[in-house]
């Protein structure tokens, strides 16, 4: 799904509705449309991400979940059955965390998780298990210079 056309609409529209107006009032709505662009996107990803869970609370056994690849939003269907077990062992998932990340790492995390078929969450969360087990022996790694 797209959300530039979505924007560009939105653009288009209010380039339409200031053109009734003068010059200035042009000018006006050209700068606040370049201001509130990736306002108007956020706002569709909100939008969406309600539409996901109200269409989840219209299905049994399956759920709608929003991915994002590449900053462009893709509605997925997912069965619960097919769900692969990744829940920490020690319990439920009961502790959050706001984690930013460089754009470019975050696109490729969303197409990794995309290409294995779960969610951001749910691989990044995979990742973190295995990267913290205890049972694995760290790599180790010598520097500096040798001679023979």
């Amino acid at each position: 799904m797209q959300i530039d056309g979505y924007v560009q609409a939105l653009r288009d529209d209010l380039a339409s509705v200031a053109a009734l107006g003068d010059e200035n009032t042009q000018r006006a709505a050209q700068l606040l449309a370049v201001a509130l662009e990736s306002s108007f996107g956020r706002r569709l990803l909100e939008a969406l991400t309600e539409a996901t869970l109200e269409l989840t609370g219209q299905l049994d056994g399956a759920r709608v979940e929003l991915r994002l690849s590449g900053g462009e939003p893709e509605l997925v269907v997912v069965n619960e059955e097919e769900e692969p077990a990744a829940g920490p062992a020690e319990g439920e998932f009961t502790a959050r965390i706001t984690l930013r990340l460089p754009e470019g790492l975050k696109s490729r995390i969303e197409g990794a998780a995309a290409r294995e078929g779960v969610s951001v969450n749910t691989w990044i969360v995979q990742r973190l298990q295995r990267g913290s087990d205890s049972r694995r022996a760290p790599g180790r790694r010598m520097t500096g210079f040798g001679q023979s």
